[in-house]
């Protein structure tokens, strides 16, 4: 019998916690994001569009970028108060430590556990979008991958975050201080121009941005700002640092 790979089986261990508490996250990471696409895109874009200040419907230009945040926020959700509470309250990872995982599979495990709650809320999102007539191409299907990367991305610096602070207070901070400026800075609701000239460098460097522009390019085909590599590119680099900074706080931590 072929032995399980260590960091599958903390994936594992993700999934099966994850069976006995989904209901409780159906609100935050689909009907909260459902919503806003509704009450904004649909209500609010009746009278954007009468301006005619977009090339595209509201709906077609808020919804891709409310499915990005979607992944964005699970991974914050996911990557702050539960590791935070793996050190402190319910000293999980201690107890892995002590099977055959070895710190950057708990890292790995835990990402691949994220990655598979935004895929599955990304795809429904996406699916919700079909009767409003956001969707107008077939690239469509690469929107929930893009939304993935990202959220690992944002997920795997958050766990390096969450692994070092010691007061649940500092995880509040950054959700206030963090999540809502990226989601307004990051062009979910309005252009990126009509930001002024000083603030658009710091949604450059926002992975939110990118995954907005890449998200929208596949489902309504707006072309992004940046080529599309480069726009992958700065993600990954995202994703590969995040990863890094998270073994070296986890193996910090647990070493102690």
């Amino acid at each position: 019998m072929r032995a399980i790979h260590p960091a599958w089986a903390v994936f594992e261990y993700y999934l099966t916690t994850y069976r006995r508490v989904w209901r409780g996250t159906v609100f935050s990471s689909f009907v909260l994001p459902v919503l806003f696409f509704l009450g904004i895109g649909l209500m609010v874009g009746e009278y954007v569009d009468r301006g005619g200040a977009l090339p595209v419907p509201y709906t077609q230009f808020i919804g891709p970028g409310l499915l990005a945040f979607t992944g964005v926020q699970i991974a914050l959700m996911e990557a702050g108060y539960p590791v935070m509470g793996g050190f402190k309250w319910n000293k999980t990872y201690y107890a892995i430590t002590a099977a055959p995982p070895r710190v950057r599979d708990i890292v790995a495990g835990q990402l691949c556990y994220i990655g598979l709650r935004t895929a599955v809320a990304t795809v429904a999102f996406l699916v919700v979008m079909f009767p409003f007539g956001v969707v107008s191409q077939g690239w469509a299907v690469l929107a929930p991958p893009v939304a993935l990367l990202m959220a690992l991305a944002v997920a795997a610096p958050m766990m390096a975050f969450a692994a070092t602070v010691e007061k649940d207070t500092s995880l509040a901070l950054l959700f206030r201080f963090a999540l809502l400026p990226m989601m307004l800075f990051s062009g979910v609701f309005f252009p990126l121009e009509q930001l002024p000239e000083l603030l658009r460098p710091v949604a450059y460097l926002l992975p939110l941005w990118h995954g907005v522009e890449l998200c929208r390019a596949a489902v309504v085909g707006l072309a992004p700002s940046w080529p599309v590599g480069l726009h992958l590119a700065y993600v990954v680099v995202w994703v590969l640092s995040g990863f890094l900074a998270a073994v070296a706080r986890f193996q910090r931590r647990l070493v102690r």
